[in-house]
């Protein structure tokens, strides 16, 4: 079996030096070229043809973002961004998976030589998913939704429902295809609960992104507040978020635990308490990533009664939590990614009952 051929581009000899001895250690991957800007980078990759790049953010005469976007504009290829982990970091770490990177590291401020050593599997497995992952150009840039803006208003579900709540689940490439699912969900769209694979410090910044682009209000998840119509919470990175009721109400519950299935926040979790406590007022969502977290539980959502979609092979980054899912039997319909909505909203539309105001 061939190995995958990895270019790594950062400003730092430590660095390069570093990623350069962490790859050349795994049987199955080699680092054949190490650039120290992205104008080295590019000559590098014309002749080396390499499998994935590694993308420092920061780094002279052209940055990593700017880099990033002409790259996926001209040749697009496999990209894990290394970025630093501070709130600047995060968003700008947002804006290269929205140009197309597959996926980041957040390297440590200080103790950098012992702290990439620690990440030196999470590196190694997000290149190897890295080289499997479907690249394609990016979109446009979504625009914010403010009102001069003209942005297509969804079509409204008709009223409010306290009862229904959206669960989505998402891995690697998630960050987009979730966007992609909100930005086209109405104002009055029931409450959606969302865990997406992501550290610590980036899912603030994740939460305000989309908030700034969906008609539905978007935040970080917080211990014991009401999960509201409208509104879609993000599990905080490295902490589980999973709902219970309190009266009439639901909750969100956000605490911190062991991993399930290796993360979290874990898919597996959110899922289980949509089974457990919402059941057939239940819709489950899988969209792209690694592994199989939240199938089992996704499966369980649908023997509650909930009604559960899934992303298709053809438009996923990373087919894997999807594909476990179909094959665990969880899901209804399996769509491509831009049908998911349309499909969602129509279904809220039909079975809303007679006194809905069809738009």
């Amino acid at each position: 079996m061939s190995k995958i051929r990895v270019v790594v581009v950062d400003d730092s000899a430590l660095v390069r030096s570093l990623l350069t001895e962490i790859i050349n250690r795994q049987p199955d991957m080699e680092c054949i070229g190490a650039a120290s800007d992205p104008y080295v980078a590019r000559e590098m990759i014309r002749n080396l043809n390499p499998d994935v790049i590694t993308l420092d953010v920061e780094m002279p005469r052209m940055d990593g973002i700017d880099f990033l976007s002409k790259l996926m504009r001209l040749r697009p290829m496999p990209v894990v961004m290394v970025s630093t982990l501070t709130e600047q970091g995060a968003d700008v770490t947002l804006r290269a998976l929205e140009l197309g990177a597959v996926d980041f590291v957040a390297k440590p401020k200080i103790g950098i030589a012992n702290g990439l050593q620690l990440l030196a599997q999470e590196i190694t497995e997000k290149i190897r998913i890295a080289a499997k992952a479907r690249i394609s150009k990016p979109a446009q840039p979504v625009a914010a939704v403010t009102g001069n803006t003209p942005v297509a208003v969804p079509a409204s579900i008709g009223r409010l429902s306290t009862e229904k709540i959206i669960f989505i689940g998402a891995s690697t490439g998630g960050t987009e295809a979730t966007r992609e699912v909100l930005t086209a969900l109405p104002a009055d769209a029931p409450a959606v609960c969302i865990t997406q694979h992501m550290p610590p410090g980036f899912t603030r910044s994740y939460a305000a992104r989309l908030d700034g682009l969906c008609r539905i209000a978007v935040k970080e998840a917080e211990d014991g507040e009401r999960i509201l119509p409208g509104h879609a919470y993000i599990a905080p990175g490295g902490r589980h978020f999973c709902v219970e009721h309190s009266g009439a109400n639901y909750i969100a519950r956000v605490y911190d635990g062991e991993p399930v299935n290796r993360h979290r926040p874990s898919v597996e979790v959110l899922f289980l308490s949509a089974a457990r406590v919402v059941g057939p007022n239940a819709i489950g969502i899988m969209l792209t990533g690694m592994g199989a977290d939240g199938a089992k539980a996704m499966k369980a959502m649908r023997d509650a009664g909930a009604y559960n979609y899934a992303q298709d092979e053809a438009t996923s980054v990373v087919f894997g939590m999807p594909r476990e899912a179909i094959q665990a039997g969880a899901a209804h319909e399996v769509l491509p990614l831009k049908q998911i909505a349309p499909h969602l909203i129509e279904r809220l539309r039909s079975t809303a009952g007679p006194s809905l105001n069809r738009v």
